[in-house]
C-alpha cells in the first residue's frame, strides 16, 4: 500500500511539475518589445491600399450572397498587398463576440505601444488590422466584430499610452483575408495584426518667427 501511495505522489508531483513548466512556457512565450520591433522595422515601401475603399469592399462582399462563392479555402484575398508589408501577428484575447479586452493581453498591448515610440519605429503609420477566424457566425457579423476589435487596440494605444492617432489605422478584414486560408476555423485567423504602413510625410522646415514691429512711441504729454 505504501509503494502505491508513493507512486501515486511521484505521478502526482510529475504532472505539477509539467504543468508548472507548460505555464513557463507560455509566459515565455509573450513577445518582448524587441521581437515587435524586430517584425516591424525593415520598411521598404508603402502598399497601394486606399483604406477608405478596403472598408467598403470588405463589408460589401461580407454581405454578398454569390452564388458560386468558393468557400472560405479559397475565397481571394482582398487585400494581398497587405501581405508585403512587415508584420506582427498578436494573439490578442477579447471576450467572446465582443472587442473588449482581456486582461492577460493588456502586457502584449503595452509592448505593442512601447515598440511604437522606440527611435527606428518613430517615422511610420501603422495598419491595425483586425480578423476574424471562420464561424457560425455570418461574414458580415464577422466583418463588423473585426473592425470594432481593430478600434478598441486603436483606442487604447491612443487614450492609455499617447500614441498619435495620425499613426495609427485600424481595418477590419474579417473572414475575407484569412491568416491560414488552409484552415479556415483555426484560432490562428483571429489573431491581430499591427503592419508597417507607410513613411509619415516630413515637417516642413522651421521657419524663424518674424521679428515683432517695433512699439509705437506715446505722444508727450503737454504741460
Amino acid at each position: 500500500m505504501r509503494a502505491n501511495r508513493l507512486s501515486t505522489a511521484a505521478i502526482g508531483i510529475a504532472l505539477g511539475l509539467s504543468v508548472f513548466a507548460a505555464t513557463a512556457g507560455a509566459q515565455t512565450a509573450s513577445p518582448t518589445r524587441d521581437d515587435i520591433i524586430g517584425k516591424l522595422d525593415h520598411f521598404e515601401e508603402a502598399a497601394e491600399v486606399d483604406l477608405p475603399a478596403l472598408k467598403q469592399q470588405v463589408m460589401e462582399r461580407a454581405r454578398a450572397r454569390i452564388k458560386n462563392d468558393p468557400g472560405p479555402v479559397n475565397r481571394p484575398l482582398i487585400a494581398p498587398d497587405l501581405a508585403k508589408l512587415p508584420a506582427f501577428n498578436a494573439q490578442i484575447q477579447f471576450d467572446a463576440d465582443t472587442p473588449i479586452i482581456q486582461p492577460a493581453s493588456y502586457q502584449t498591448v503595452g509592448r505593442i505601444a512601447d515598440a511604437l515610440v522606440h527611435s527606428s519605429l518613430l517615422p511610420y503609420t501603422f495598419l491595425i488590422v483586425g480578423h476574424v477566424e471562420s464561424n457560425s457566425k455570418t461574414r458580415e457579423a464577422n466583418a463588423i466584430l473585426s473592425q470594432r476589435r481593430a478600434d478598441a487596440i486603436r483606442d487604447v494605444l491612443v487614450n492609455t499610452f499617447k500614441i498619435s492617432t495620425k499613426r495609427l489605422h485600424p481595418i477590419g478584414l474579417g473572414e475575407e483575408q484569412f491568416l491560414d486560408r488552409a484552415k479556415p476555423t483555426s484560432a490562428v485567423n483571429g489573431q491581430l495584426q499591427i503592419l508597417t504602413f507607410a513613411k509619415l510625410p516630413e515637417d516642413e522646415p522651421a521657419r524663424p518667427a518674424a521679428a515683432p514691429a517695433p512699439a509705437a512711441k506715446k505722444p508727450a504729454k503737454k504741460h
